[in-house]
This record gives C-alpha cells, sequence and structure tokens, in this order.
C-alpha cells in the first residue's frame, strides 16, 4: 500500500480519481499562477510567504508568515465556479472538495483561527481550526497541526471511515507534512484490520499521506518540531472520528497530566 504516501518531488496534486476516493481534492503550489475552481469549492492557506488572490472582481492580500513554523495561517475560500488568479511570491496549499452548491467567498484572517491545545503530556499538540464544521462550506474542512518534538500526535489513533454519527463519520484525509530541517523526519502509521492494512513510515518535508480509511497516528522524532496540514472532505460537517478501542482509555490518563508548556508553538 506504499501508493498511499507521495513522497516530496513525486507528486504535484491528489484528485478523487488519483486517490480512488469520491471528493477530496489537494495540491501545492508557488505564485504566480491561475486557475479555476472548477466543480471544487476551495481553500487557498498561505504556507509560507505573501500573496495576493484575486477572484470575481474582489481581491484578498494574504500572507505574513515566512514559513509555516512562523505564525498563524491567512486562508481564503473559494467558491466552486470561479476563476482565480494568485500574484506574488507565496507557497501556498489548495485544499478542494467537489461540491454542489455556491457559496461566498471568504478571507480567513490569522486571528479569525482558533487555536486548541490537545491531549497532554507527550502527547500535547497544537490545532488550527482553518475550515470548522461550523464554516459555510458543503464538504471542505481544513486544519494545520504542530507537535513539539518528540511527542505523539493524532492521538490516540484514531479513524473516520464508517458512517455512524454522531459518534464517526465518513472522511477522506491527506496529512501534507513540513519539518524546519531537512533532515528531521516523523514517523506516520495507519492502520484497519478491516482492510487488512498496517503500514508504518517514515514521513519527511513535503511528503504527503492518503488516509482513505484506517486507524492513524504521527510521532515526531526528538530534536525538530513537525507541522502537517490536514484536507478532509465527506457529506457531513463534522470531525467525529472513533479512537482504537484498544487504547481509547488514554484519554483518562491525560487528566492527571499537564499539557507540554511548549504549546501552542505558533500565536
Amino acid at each position: 500500500m506504499s501508493e498511499l504516501l507521495l513522497r516530496a518531488g513525486g507528486w504535484e496534486q491528489v484528485t478523487p480519481e488519483s486517490a480512488g476516493w469520491r471528493y477530496l481534492h489537494f495540491g501545492v503550489r508557488t505564485a504566480p499562477f491561475s486557475a479555476s475552481t472548477g466543480g471544487q469549492e476551495i481553500a487557498v492557506v498561505v504556507l509560507g510567504g505573501r500573496c495576493r488572490v484575486e477572484a470575481g472582481g474582489e481581491s484578498w492580500q494574504l500572507g505574513g508568515r515566512a514559513h509555516v513554523f512562523d505564525g498563524m495561517p491567512w486562508a481564503v475560500y473559494l467558491p466552486r465556479d470561479t476563476a482565480y488568479a494568485v500574484e506574488g511570491d507565496g507557497e501556498v496549499a489548495i485544499c478542494g472538495a467537489s461540491c454542489e452548491s455556491r457559496r461566498d467567498p471568504v478571507l480567513i484572517r490569522p486571528e479569525d483561527v482558533e487555536i486548541e491545545v490537545r491531549g497532554a503530556g507527550n502527547a500535547t499538540r497544537q490545532i488550527n481550526h482553518i475550515v470548522k464544521p461550523e464554516f459555510p462550506a458543503e464538504r471542505l474542512l481544513v486544519v494545520e497541526v504542530f507537535t513539539p518534538s518528540g511527542n505523539w500526535s493524532s492521538y490516540p489513533p484514531h479513524k473516520h471511515d464508517e458512517d455512524r454519527p454522531p459518534g464517526e463519520v465518513v472522511l477522506e484525509e491527506t496529512y501534507y507534512f513540513r519539518t524546519p530541517e531537512p533532515e528531521a523526519f516523523a514517523v506516520q502509521r495507519l492502520y484497519s484490520p478491516r482492510h487488512g492494512l498496517d503500514l508504518t513510515e517514515t514521513v519527511r518535508d513535503g511528503d504527503l499521506m492518503l488516509v482513505p480509511y484506517g486507524y492513524h497516528t504521527t510521532a515526531a522524532a526528538h530534536g525538530y518540531d513537525l507541522y502537517y496540514l490536514n484536507a478532509l472532505a465527506g457529506d457531513h460537517r463534522s470531525m467525529a472520528a472513533a479512537d482504537d478501542p484498544g487504547l481509547a482509555w488514554i484519554r483518562g490518563a491525560w487528566a492527571k497530566l499537564e499539557p507540554d508548556p511548549r504549546v501552542p508553538l505558533v500565536r
């Protein structure tokens, strides 16, 4: 199942056709460029640098952080059937989901992004909610996650591949990894007894992991903090997930632990 891990430099974009799922699109581009959203709603998330996005007679100035570890994100949500142009020198992620309805564009400023400190002890991480379930989108959800060096993230392992709301919903997901130095790495595990999958991979800067199903979790190697951007899409405005039942007890153990004082890593 190595096709679920796309190595940096070996991929340009993920589409429903290339991934074998229904909705989710993902790509990373450097300005300037022009494109159309087509049948997708998209979020243009600035990874680093500055850029101006123009669409439908409107213009938004985005950016401010030099790289993902330098501060909070700027983004803009654009509806389907929209021609747009990105000017400047910024590097941006294009998170998209096939959809039916056309909504209004929305600028997402750093102060609009909710910071959540999740977990405790060496499972503490920072979640930046960019496109939340409450956001006026049809299917797209976007979060970025900062994990201090040596910590576990997306823990306990969880999945979202069965339609059992409100406790679990089906979501397609990508993990886009960035590290502060090229020698840094993390470990990503993706496993599903139901699908006969157990994949553990070393991930590095610019790698992309596809998560069509199964429990998943990440560990940042000692010495370097880890960033990943999650794009998700499904039929429900929810991020409900089911923990691995053998490890769900760990949430209760966090009550006796303090959060890692390094988190939030960025503000």
